[in-house]
């Protein structure tokens, strides 16, 4: 009975992180979208991001965390290296 429980709490576990991960991609979205990037460039500038993340940070510890400053650190990378994804304000 004890492994039905504990099978049951790892199955909400799991399906708890993936609504998360479903919020902060939408998150990451919106933080684009107001800094800029057209609303169609948005899944081709959500990618450049994963991507620049490894670009910005591949001298850095994989453990440090993902704080404001180094959101907006990718984020303005991204703008300088692919501006047309971006409007002008």
């Amino acid at each position: 009975m004890e492994a039905k429980e504990l099978q049951k709490e790892l199955e909400r576990a799991e399906i708890e992180i993936e609504e998360m991960a479903m919020q902060l991609a939408d998150m990451l979205g919106a933080a684009l979208y107001f800094a800029g990037v057209k609303k169609e460039d948005l899944p081709k500038a959500i990618d450049l991001y994963l991507k620049g993340l490894d670009e910005v940070f591949e001298d850095d510890d994989e453990d440090s965390e993902m704080g404001f400053e180094e959101v907006i650190e990718v984020i303005e990378y991204i703008k300088n290296k692919h501006p047309k994804l971006f409007h002008n304000k």
